[in-house]
This record gives C-alpha cells, sequence and structure tokens, in this order.
C-alpha cells in the first residue's frame, strides 16, 4: 500500500510540472516556427505515437457514432483549446498563461450552474469573485507581455476545455482513456489538415532551431502523451478535489519557471494578482476539501 501511494504521489507531482512547463515549451516551439504549423506538427506526430501505444497495449479504437461523437467531443480539448493558446503566445507570457489554465474549475464551475443547473455554494461565488479580482489586476497591469486580448484568447481555450469535459461525460461512451485521447488525437489531427491550404504559404523553409525542435518534441511526447497517461492514472486513484487542486499548484510553478527560465520579468501588481486568483481557487475548493477530510476520517473509523 505505502509503495501504491508513493507511486501516485510522483505521478502527481509529474503531472504538476508537465502542465507547469507546457506554456513555456508552447512559447518556445513557436519562437522559430509559425504557430499554427507548430500547432499542426504537434498532432502530425503525436497521432502515430498513440496509434502504437495503442497497438503495442492491444487497445480497441472503435468507429461507431457514440464513439466518434465522444472523439470531437474530446478534440475540443486538444485542437479546440490549443488554437487559442498558441494564438495566446503572441500576447503573453508563458506564465500567464498557465495562470489562465488555472481557471478551469471555475470556467466548468459556471458552465454546470448555467446549463445543468448544479448548485454552487456560496464560498464557490466568492472564490470566483476573488480569482476574477486577481485576474482583472494581472490584465491591466500594463506590462508589454500581458495584453488584453491575449486574456480574451485565453478565456475562450479555458472555455473549450471545459465544454470538452462536460461534453464527454454526457456522451458516456464506454471508452478506454487511452482510446479517448487517440481518437480526439485523430480529429484534431484532422482538423489540423483542413487548416493547410490557409498555412501552406507560411511552411517552414528552414529547420527550426534547436530550442523550437526539442519544445515542439516536448510537446509531443510529454504534454500530449506523458501528461495523458498520468492524468487518467490519478483521476481513476484520487478524489476529483485532489485532482483538481493542480490547478493552484501549476500556475505558480509556471510563473517562477518562466521568470527563471524565459526570463520574464514579473511587475509587482502581476505577483499580487496572480496570488488573488490563487486565494480564490483555494477558497473555491475550500467546501470540498472539507467534506473530503470528512469522508477520510469517516473511512478510516470503519
Amino acid at each position: 500500500m505505502p509503495k501504491v501511494q508513493s507511486q501516485l504521489a510522483f505521478t502527481y507531482m509529474l503531472l504538476i510540472l508537465i502542465w507547469a512547463t507546457t506554456p513555456l515549451a508552447i512559447v518556445w516551439s513557436v519562437k522559430d516556427l509559425n504557430l499554427f504549423w507548430a500547432l499542426a506538427f504537434r498532432f502530425f506526430l503525436a497521432l502515430p505515437i498513440a496509434c502504437s501505444l495503442l497497438w503495442i497495449f492491444k487497445i480497441r479504437l472503435p468507429f461507431n457514432w457514440q464513439s466518434v461523437h465522444s472523439y470531437i467531443a474530446g478534440s475540443f480539448s486538444f485542437i479546440g483549446s490549443q488554437i487559442f493558446t498558441y494564438v495566446a503566445t503572441q500576447y503573453l507570457s508563458s506564465g500567464i498563461i498557465a495562470l489562465m489554465f488555472g481557471l478551469t474549475p471555475i470556467m466548468a464551475g459556471l458552465m454546470g450552474w448555467a446549463w445543468f443547473k448544479q448548485y454552487l455554494h456560496f464560498a464557490q461565488w466568492c472564490g470566483m469573485l476573488v480569482a476574477l479580482s486577481g485576474l482583472g489586476m494581472i490584465c491591466f497591469a500594463g506590462q508589454q507581455h500581458i495584453q488584453p486580448f491575449g486574456i480574451i484568447l485565453m478565456l475562450m481555450s479555458v472555455f473549450n476545455y471545459a465544454l470538452s469535459i462536460f461534453w464527454v461525460k454526457k456522451i458516456r461512451a464506454p471508452l478506454h482513456p487511452m482510446a479517448q485521447a487517440t481518437g480526439s488525437i485523430l480529429i484534431s489531427s484532422f482538423v489540423a489538415v483542413l487548416m493547410l491550404p490557409f498555412i501552406w504559404s507560411h511552411f517552414p523553409t528552414h529547420v527550426p532551431n534547436l530550442k523550437s525542435l526539442l519544445a515542439l518534441a516536448y510537446t509531443v511526447v510529454v504534454a500530449s502523451l506523458l501528461a495523458m497517461f498520468c492524468y487518467f492514472k490519478l483521476v481513476q486513484n484520487i478524489q476529483p478535489t485532489t485532482l483538481s487542486l493542480t490547478n493552484v499548484m501549476t500556475p505558480l510553478l509556471a510563473l517562477l519557471i518562466g521568470a527563471v527560465f524565459n526570463h520574464e520579468t514579473l511587475g509587482t501588481q502581476v505577483i499580487l494578482g496572480a496570488c488573488v486568483l490563487v486565494i480564490g481557487l483555494l477558497i473555491y475548493f475550500f467546501r470540498d476539501l472539507q467534506l473530503q477530510q470528512k469522508w477520510q476520517k469517516r473511512f478510516r473509523k470503519m
């Protein structure tokens, strides 16, 4: 049992590290490569690797209507979300991009309240308001690498990501997690093919520099495939609230990584806004964490 717990703890920390470094990898991958081609190459390269993994582990990839529908829904968390993220790299630093993805639980909560009549507690509403006030402080900080249009693009990215979660759950296709991810990558690759006539004139005429190539490889192998494995392993073994707390820890680590490795300067107002946003997320999760602790105490007594 302790061995299993240590493995889960390692997987949890690895996922946080991957999600914290992925925005920086995206920013570096588009430094010497057209951003739309960087996005297309990410899926074109990830697809054969994902299919190979299905073959190695003997996992079926069904193509009935329910499964295809689920793949389409899942693709909104891939290319549907990432296309806005890649464009946002022109307006935001990698740390702020990661910080914006920390808003995913709040976006999902609002969508659940508006469309599925899910009840939101008073603390959750307060957490949302605090987080949004922190976001406002960041948006109007006036720093060169933080432009309001980039914030709008990232809100659209987070919206598509949260929409995909609800959509996939509503379909409830009986799919293996790796089959779901591979099918979604397949649909994303198809969408990328449809993009080619519009971006063909920007086809790379030279071999990108080593940093861009390594960053692209990182987004393919680590951010797309290894992160997928870690995420679905944790989904099956830990509480949803515990997993959601990665959205609190990842942005702060990403801000630090961006400052150290990409020399992203952070003004006082940006740092203060980031702290306020994270406090808002903690307030949002506070009640769920209390309930989780109560259930754990009851389980131990039994």
